[in-house]
């Protein structure tokens, strides 16, 4: 199965924003983890997540009574609509992608695969900030491997 979706990022950006904070001379508040937001629905739970490194969150959930995952991510702090996007795949290419991707104030997602039993591939993105995880949640003790962080 082709993958024809990648996710969209700036290294540039990434090393002056890194750069600007670290020669910064007065403290700011770091923002608060973006909580999950209970976007999947009753029955879901959190079975992993990862930072969106200064950003938010990417949450993966997964219901036993339906045996689908869902994937959102959610943004520290709201605010104006800024691009967000979240995925979700099964990492044997069993099948499509689904994702969401929009400006948005929140979050994106939720997105939802039936993969009982199956070993998924997520991420999403804040900006020009990304993250992926490859070969997740195959089962009790699979979690997965980042794959890609900028």
């Amino acid at each position: 199965m082709k993958r024809s979706r990648a996710i969209a990022g700036s290294a540039v950006l990434a090393v002056a924003g890194l750069a600007t904070m670290a020669t910064a001379t007065t403290a700011t508040a770091a923002p608060t983890a973006a909580a999950y937001n209970g976007a999947c629905g009753s029955g879901y739970r959190v079975v992993n997540s990862v930072p969106v490194t200064g950003k938010g969150t990417v949450y993966l959930t997964y219901s036993a009574k339906t045996g689908k995952n869902c994937v959102v991510t959610v943004r520290n702090s709201p605010g104006k609509p800024v691009y967000v996007y979240t995925y979700l795949t099964a990492t044997d290419g069993s099948s499509d992608w689904v994702y969401d991707s929009g400006q948005y104030t929140t979050y994106a997602g939720p997105v939802y695969l039936p993969a009982k039993g199956r070993c998924v591939d997520w991420g999403g993105a804040i900006e020009t900030v990304s993250v992926s995880v490859s070969g997740s949640n195959c089962g009790r003790m699979a979690p997965g491997v980042v794959t890609h962080r900028r």
